[in-house]
């Protein structure tokens, strides 16, 4: 049933790929940031835990993959066919411990075996894979963590977290020079240290920085709205006046 489905769908997109004067015309540079919108708006669902919106945004993330994988086929590059095998390759290739006879006692081994097979396969660098065009915050998250799955980290929380007040320290005395490229510097060194913090502790950085964002958005468009049923502008609004109306927020 599901690979009937499938094939409807591979069905349409290429009816579209030949009928639509739109879809027609569509390159993998044209529809690039499209695809990376439609795997915010997935993430987006989850963060709210609203599942029917998950399951229609993952419908606009599956159309992506179909429509990349048409292209390519029209370009002669490669197909559907060989996309599936591919990952389905992959999956087996780095997973001997379920399809082979490697043995492991921890999911730190899997993460090791992980990024041991993608050396064995021509990479050069662990740190290879990470996409250059992925947020900074999230980047500097995957690089610890794979340097980390490889034996490169700290051994204790508590000396990562020396480390985030060593920074700390050492932005203020970059800052007290009036030297810019050094302040970012420094500040650039802090915020990797907090990264790598917030991994020794189970946090995902990014995950925590977008409920904060929200959090702000939220609470600022309060004090915003109460500025409003005063008759007034928020740019018309005394610092002590917002200050109330956010502490309200906090509140409800």
């Amino acid at each position: 049933m599901t690979g009937e489905k499938f094939n409807n769908l591979m069905k349409i997109m290429k009816r579209l790929r030949n009928d639509c004067s739109w879809d027609s015309v569509q390159t993998h540079d044209s529809i690039k940031a499209n695809t990376l919108e439609e795997a915010y708006e997935v993430v987006e669902a989850i963060d709210e835990k609203n599942y029917d919106e998950l399951k229609t945004e993952l419908g606009d993330l599956l159309l992506h993959i179909v429509f990349h994988s048409v292209i390519g086929e029209d370009m002669g590059n490669f197909n559907i066919d060989n996309v599936i095998d591919s990952i389905s390759e992959k999956l087996i290739r780095r997973h001997p411990h379920i399809f082979g006879d490697t043995k492991v006692n921890n999911n730190s081994d899997i993460e090791k075996n992980w990024e041991t097979i993608k050396l064995q396969e021509g990479r050069k660098s662990v740190l290879e894979g990470v996409p250059k065009h992925l947020p900074e915050l999230h980047k500097a998250f995957r690089l610890q963590q794979k340097a980390s799955k490889v034996g490169f980290d700290w051994e204790k929380k508590e000396d990562v977290w020396n480390k985030v007040t060593e920074e700390i320290e050492e932005l203020k005395e970059a800052e007290s020079k009036s030297d810019i490229d050094n302040i970012e510097e420094e500040m650039g060194d802090l915020l990797f240290s907090l990264v790598n913090y917030s991994r020794f502790i189970g946090v995902n950085p990014a995950n925590a920085l977008r409920r904060t964002n929200e959090k702000f958005t939220k609470r600022f468009q309060y004090v915003e709205n109460e500025i409003g049923k005063k008759g007034k502008k928020i740019y018309e609004a005394t610092l002590e006046e917002m200050d109330k109306y956010w502490e309200e927020s906090k509140e409800k």
